[in-house]
């Protein structure tokens, strides 16, 4: 009989999809560790690094060279061998290690045939389901290179929960959060690329000149002298004299430098588009994990919601069912905690009828009804006993009583009146209160009978009586022995 399980997820690969059960009850450290990294999506692009024809293939390992590896509780954790779960067929899922004990992280097995030589060495915590074992089997069936590597490995696309048995999983980053922070990666990536580009461009189109033209390239770098700062308060009028001259050729400078600004402006703009972009991809990450934890938050309050209003209906039910009226429903009640002996009596009393929330149950009707019936019988003309009129003989023929003592007949009813109609059964028959039951004197035939004909067997006086024969065979025994060894006695002498 298989294990029952609690746990399913679906395996979405480049060959098909492979359909997981697990034995999150067996291993819950294990499928603890797995669901996690799937919702983190960490498995999303892992290639199949090792295949071993007609044993095993393995995948988890997101360096794609068997070395890697990691778990959610930071260091490698323990094995979880359980005695029910065994690699008895093909398509068991379990966790790979370095060939030590409690060395597991996120790298995974999946068997493609028996595997007898693994049995406690390896933690397994899930089976394939269906034909989706073939999609496995495609895989082992892959050209090898060395190192039991495939030639064109296959990929883990992605991992879909089905059926998650911890409700309590918060994981680091969800799937969607990776796959944001990876395309906002790629474009931060092409854009530095473009501007780098564009840069390289605009330097080129500098160097492709000619004669005078390169001369005036190979001029020497334009400066822009910061201006000082300066207090003219706190200055006499001749150094402020001064400083005015020379402010034309701090213009003439600055002329100079815009009329050499389109040489550098296409990277200053590139950055500054950059900028926005990437803060634009940070505030959709955001966003995602607060719509997360905000839909994480609903499910789990609309969830717990639901479950106190169904128990709050079923215990309505069940205190409906008792009897209560809406007034007493509707009060809140006091929670006091009893003992089992009160619960036990409470219950006991519920049960006889004695009393209900408190009120003894008034049954003056019943015993009324039962006084009325009493009167009844004791007004009822009772029948002559045919043993007393016949002095103790036996019953005449057509009398009514049998050989074992049946009840005596009672006379027809009165005939219907004239102003009944014919048709109509009335069942007003009150004779048999007056019918009288009699038993013929035992003789002990009955008791002689039953002793002969029937033989009870009870296994412990069977039992005495073979204790009870072996204790006197063994005393018959000793007896011999000792008129033995008299007679032995005699004959030295």
């Amino acid at each position: 009989m298989a294990l029952p399980t609690k746990g399913r997820v679906i395996i979405d690969t480049t060959v098909g999809e492979i359909d997981i059960e697990l034995w999150s009850k067996e291993t819950p450290k294990t499928c603890r560790n797995f669901i996690t990294l799937a919702l983190e999506g960490y498995y999303d692009g892992v290639i199949f690094h090792r295949v071993v024809p007609g044993f095993l293939v393995q995948t988890g390992d997101k360096t794609g060279t068997g070395g890697g590896g990691e778990s959610i509780y930071g260091e490698p954790f323990e094995d979880e061998i359980h005695p029910r779960l065994r690699f008895a067929h093909r398509g068991i899922v379990a966790m790979a290690n370095n060939g030590t004990k409690d060395s597991n992280d996120s790298q995974f097995i999946i068997t493609l045939d028996r595997a007898d030589e693994l049995h406690g060495k390896h933690t397994l915590f899930g089976r394939c389901l269906g034909d989706t074992v073939y999609n496995v089997l495609k895989i082992g069936e892959m050209e090898i290179g060395e190192n039991e590597r495939p030639v064109y490995p296959p990929k883990i696309k992605s991992i879909r929960i089905v059926e998650n048995p911890f409700d309590d999983i918060v994981p680091r980053i969800t799937a969607a959060e990776k796959r944001a922070q990876q395309r906002a990666r790629e474009t931060a990536q092409r854009e530095r690329e473009e501007a780098e580009r564009r840069r390289g461009a605009k330097k080129n189109v500098q160097l492709l000149s000619f004669g005078a033209d390169e001369d005036e390239g190979a001029a020497e770098p334009v400066t822009i002298a910061k201006k000082a700062i300066a207090r003219p308060d706190l200055v006499d009028d001749s150094r402020a004299a001064s400083g005015a001259a020379a402010m034309p050729d701090f213009a003439a400078i600055l002329a100079s430098a815009s009329a050499n600004k389109p040489a550098v402006a296409p990277a200053a703009a590139a950055s500054a588009e950059s900028r926005p972009t990437a803060s634009k991809k940070s505030d959709d990450i955001t966003k995602i994990r607060e719509k997360h934890a905000q839909e994480a938050s609903s499910s789990a309050t609309s969830r717990k919601t639901e479950i106190a209003k169904m128990e709050a209906e079923i215990r309505m039910l069940a205190r409906r069912r008792d009897g209560d009226s809406d007034d007493e429903l509707r009060k809140p009640k006091k929670s006091k905690s009893t003992s089992y002996l009160e619960e036990g009596l409470a219950q006991y009393a519920k049960g006889r009828g004695l009393h209900r929330k408190g009120v003894r149950r008034d049954e003056t009707d019943v015993l009324a009804a039962l006084s009325a019936f009493r009167g009844k019988l004791a007004s009822a003309p009772v029948e002559p006993d045919a043993d007393a009129e016949g002095g103790g003989g036996e019953a005449e023929e057509g009398d009514g009583a049998g050989d074992d003592g049946e009840v005596t007949e009672a006379p027809p009813p009165p005939a219907l009146g004239a102003e009944e109609d014919a048709g109509m059964e009335v069942d007003d028959d009150a004779g048999f209160m007056g019918h009288a039951l009699h038993f013929p004197k035992d003789d002990g035939e009955e008791t002689r009978k039953a002793e002969r004909d029937y033989e009870v067997i009870d296994p412990r006086l069977r039992g005495a009586r073979a204790k009870e024969e072996e204790r006197e065979r063994k005393r018959a025994q000793r007896a011999q022995q000792g008129r033995g060894g008299r007679g032995q006695g005699r004959q030295r002498y």
